[in-house]
């Protein structure tokens, strides 16, 4: 076989080695069949809290090792086609089955950087909230362009997209909006996307056509489950309702059913407007207020783990973390870690995933070269 096959296929083997290490993959099997015979118990859902429990684990380890699996079987029918193609000098087939390799290449190496997603919340569902900067109609527009991004990447991926909250702008585009995001791992990937992003463009609002540069922040936070308590002092709230904006009918627009909810001792301020029921936005406002509590103990405890002023700031309005130039030449660049796609209307699609790899591995490395430091 040619080189480049050999290469991809020692890439792939030792991912899916390193993949094997890191889920110990005798004990996960052993595991999965131990799942499977409990769900099958008819009795299993008389607790159903223990039950979800139950089934969210079976779920979430069933899905590491059939992608496994998976790979293993895909990559050594791609061999054997190279082997069988070459034997007959179809080079089609060969350049066929070698793209198949390099996107498990991709795939592989995904997933080695998701075994590393082990931190206290990273398999938690998250919240996303994208806010305008200053600049008006141009900061809400690129804001609402943001929304369609994360959007789409997250539909390309799977996961689940819930609309809680939106304030349109005055001529186009948001002030704000947040997404719920629902599936495994939505908050480890996710969290790599917060901060400040940075839009260089010609204005389609500019009769002069001139270039305008426009800012949107992105804030994540997991979304917490009973297991977490997190304890919020009623006097220590400020609630507001009004009159929710947007799509809905009639009456979610005339009546003050959506809900703003002010944590007045660290100024959060989380809002939904989602539901026609006052007291089921109240409800879900109460869920992102506590994530957004337990976010910020999370984000406590990472800054004291890694004592750099650097982590302090990853989130913060001023940490511009990525521009997107779309004139006058054609460039996405993560400040970050120095990624570059030179396609941004793919990126503004939802290609972000080399951006977000990037960025976990550069939080890895971090933090193991914080534990090396602390270790020696």
């Amino acid at each position: 076989m040619s080189a480049e096959s050999d290469t991809l296929q020692q890439t792939i083997e030792q991912s899916l080695e390193l993949l094997r290490r890191h889920l110990d993959w005798d004990t996960a099997k052993d595991r999965l069949a131990e799942l499977n015979n409990r769900i099958e118990d008819p009795n299993l859902w008389d607790d159903a809290e223990n039950a979800q429990k139950i089934m969210q684990e079976r779920t979430g380890l069933a899905n590491q090792i059939e992608r496994v699996e998976r790979l293993e079987q895909d990559c050594k029918e791609n061999l054997d086609l190279i082997a069988l193609a070459e034997q007959d000098n179809d080079m089609e087939i060969v350049q066929d089955a070698l793209q198949q390799l390099q996107s498990m290449e991709k795939e592989v190496k995904r997933l080695e950087l998701e075994s590393l997603l082990s931190g206290e919340a990273d398999r938690n569902d998250c919240y996303l909230e994208v806010n305008s900067g200053a600049g008006g109609t141009e900061a809400q527009d690129w804001a609402e362009m943001m929304l369609r991004m994360y959007t789409r990447w997250a539909e390309q991926h799977g996961y689940k997209v819930t609309m809680l909250e939106s304030t349109e702008g005055e001529q186009a585009g948001i002030k704000s909006a947040t997404l719920q995001i629902s599936g495994i791992n939505a908050y480890g990937w996710l969290k790599t996307e917060a901060g400040v992003h940075r839009l260089v463009r010609i204005s389609p609002f500019d009769s002069a056509k001139r270039r305008h540069t426009s800012f949107a922040s992105v804030w994540v936070y997991p979304v917490i489950d009973d297991s977490i308590d997190i304890e919020v002092n009623e006097s220590d709230l400020k609630i507001d309702t009004y009159r929710a904006s947007g799509a809905g009918g009639q009456h979610i627009n005339k009546t003050e059913s959506a809900i703003r909810i002010t944590h007045v001792p660290t100024g959060i301020i989380v809002a939904c407007q989602t539901d026609r029921s006052q007291h089921r936005n109240r409800a879900t406002a109460m869920e992102m207020l506590k994530a957004r509590l337990y976010e910020l103990e999370l984000k406590k405890r990472e800054e004291e783990a890694a004592q750099t002023e650097a982590n302090k700031t990853d989130i913060g309005w001023g940490h511009q973390i990525r521009s997107y130039v779309l004139a006058p030449y054609q460039l996405v660049k993560d400040l970050r870690t120095d990624v570059e796609k030179t396609n941004p209307d793919a990126v503004l699609d939802g290609d972000l995933d080399d951006f977000m790899a990037a960025a976990l591995a550069l939080r890895v490395g971090a933090t193991r070269s914080e534990a090396s430091a602390k270790a020696t």
